[in-house]
């Protein structure tokens, strides 16, 4: 049987993530490693002289291995952006191609384009069926935008979004991303590390200290599974704050606790900065998303029937010669 491959071990992140956010930098966490080897471990020898430069020179070839996993985890993804900027110019061009359609009219889908109309519904259907209609017709108003008025006149929970996507209890307050939640608790004054007590398991959070147990600050189910080995405590500015990873990073919590009083998910406002953590291509696809349902909303086009119809002008204004009535848009 091989022996395990500890070069990726992620099980031991939960605890590392404590220690570091504990010693608060690289030198202190390091040494708090060697610190342990020194103490409590044979690691340095007998003391001889011999015994130490094998230390060293175990150190360097441990270090040697991950700077080499290093350096190829960033060739290769280095490789992934170069391709995927290939692919999108690729992409680009495809999409400028404009083609006669059977009935004589004009043609700009393609078939990424119409997998993009399929998944939004009849929405170019319909606007290639306005192409045709009389002028008086098309002069008519539009129902959808006063159904867009009449929606937001509806709306119950006329505040204003969350600060932080989170909120405020008699205890705490919080906030949260798509894959964490942060709770920020007020300590009385000089508490420390040693005088609390804090239980996380997937499902529960418990907080009390240690010389009143009896009576603990928080002790109540959560209202989501988190990932315990992931998730953990420090001491801020007279403040606990616990970090809880989420075991779904695919939806948004409405309290941390099921106490809790919830907020409107709906008035939630994802930041630029989440977006900025994700690769270009899932960026792109989750902000071509939000525009989307935005525009809707409004009555207005969407990016894509944007873009068609901007291609449609620019080969109107290269060929003026051509007739154009019965250009459609699909």
């Amino acid at each position: 049987m091989s022996p395990p491959d500890y070069t990726n071990d992620a099980r031991f992140d939960g605890l590392y993530l404590q220690i570091a956010s504990q010693t608060r930098g690289i030198e202190p966490l390091l040494d708090t490693l060697f610190s342990f080897l020194r103490r409590k471990s044979d690691f340095f020898g007998e003391g001889d002289e011999k015994g130490v430069e094998r230390a060293v020179d175990k150190v360097n070839e441990v270090l040697e291995r991950h700077r080499g996993l290093f350096l190829e985890e960033k060739r290769k993804e280095i490789e992934k952006k170069q391709k995927e900027a290939v692919q999108k110019e690729k992409k680009k061009q495809e999409d400028d191609v404009i083609e006669l359609g059977e009935d004589g009219g004009f043609d700009i889908s393609n078939s990424a384009d119409s997998l993009a109309a399929a998944a939004c519904g009849d929405d170019s259907n319909i606007a290639a069926d306005e192409t045709k209609q009389p002028a008086s017709t098309q002069n008519a108003p539009s129902n959808t935008a006063p159904k867009a008025e009449s929606n937001s006149t509806e709306d119950p929970h006329d505040t204003p979004p969350p600060v932080g996507n989170g909120g405020t209890t008699d205890k705490y307050t919080w906030t949260q991303t798509l894959s964490e939640l942060c709770i920020s608790l007020p300590l009385p004054p000089n508490t420390r590390a040693r005088d609390l007590n804090v239980i996380i398991t997937k499902t529960h959070l418990k907080i009390s200290l240690k010389s009143s147990p009896s009576t603990p600050i928080v002790d109540d189910s959560l209202s989501k599974t988190i990932v315990v080995d992931d998730s953990f405590w420090t001491i801020e500015d007279n403040s606990l704050v616990l970090t809880l990873q989420k075991l779904n990073q695919m939806e948004w919590w409405e309290a941390p606790c099921r106490s809790d009083p919830k907020i409107n998910l709906q008035k939630i406002q994802p930041e630029n900065s989440n977006l900025s953590d994700l690769d270009g291509e899932t960026r792109q696809t989750v902000e071509k998303m939000m525009y989307d349902q935005r525009q809707k909303a409004l009555g207005r086009p969407t990016s894509d029937e944007e873009k068609k119809m901007e291609i449609l002008e620019r080969f109107k204004k290269s060929h003026p010669e051509m007739d154009f009535s019965n250009a459609k848009i699909s």
